[in-house]
């Protein structure tokens, strides 16, 4: 049984019972956060690309409990140079870990951490493939819709896909619908749709878009969870 629990704004952790990752890990400072970095505890961090609400507290995880932040070449060195273990890896690529399996996908986005004085670019942006249990979860990251998600389920049938909604930075809700019927998911949670107000919408509408394609919706608010 894989357990998904949202942790607010993009951040999910995925568990098997025995092993659990988090997705974007951005805690501090983050109005909707349903803990603190310092009550995770995970086998790995998996940040989706270098922006700061989605790299969020990664580092700062991945020293306490000495687990590897896995994630293209380019995030990780940046990561390795402020004290993290990383795992390096890089679009299309899998490697199987102690808890299971992770590919990285192709995001349409952009990956940088910016600071006061300067932008320090962090590669390419990814989504994740991550095997637990025997069964496939895709966290998209943030993502624009396009057409090679058909081949993302079609090689790695899903039980799970995590996708933006929220728009301006990511898809909108019709463009997510598409990618669910791309990736032909049983099951779909909406995410990045409420920690901003440019982002803010209803995931009800959402819902109303892809149940008729006869694909179930989940909607997870912070600190809420669900079971597959």
């Amino acid at each position: 049984m894989l357990t998904i629990r949202s942790l607010g704004h993009a951040c999910y952790t995925l568990s098997d019972g025995t092993h659990t990752v988090i997705f974007d890990p951005w805690l501090t400072g983050n109005p909707e956060a349903a803990c603190s970095p310092g009550d995770v505890r995970v086998d790995a961090v998996l940040p989706s690309h270098g922006h700061s609400d989605h790299l969020g507290d990664a580092i700062e995880i991945s020293k306490r409990l000495n687990v590897p932040i896995i994630a293209v070449y380019e995030l990780t060195m940046y990561c390795q140079r402020h004290g993290a273990p990383v795992a390096p890896m890089h679009i299309g690529g899998a490697h199987d870990f102690p808890f299971g399996r992770v590919k990285l996908t192709p995001a349409w986005h952009g990956s940088s951490v910016v600071g006061d004085d300067l932008i320090e670019y962090t590669g390419m942006p990814c989504g994740f493939v991550v095997t637990m249990d025997g069964r496939n979860v895709y966290y998209a990251g943030d993502t624009a819709l396009f057409s090679d998600m058909k081949l993302i389920g079609e090689l790695d049938p899903l039980e799970v896909a995590i996708l933006p909604i929220g728009d301006n930075f990511t898809m909108g809700m019709k463009d997510a619908a598409k990618a669910a019927e791309f990736l032909q998911a049983k099951a779909v949670i909406p995410t990045h749709w409420s920690a901003f107000d440019v982002i803010k919408c209803d995931p009800e509408d959402y819902a109303a878009l892809i149940e008729p394609l006869g694909i179930k919706c989940v909607i997870l608010r912070p600190g809420e969870e669900a079971q597959f």
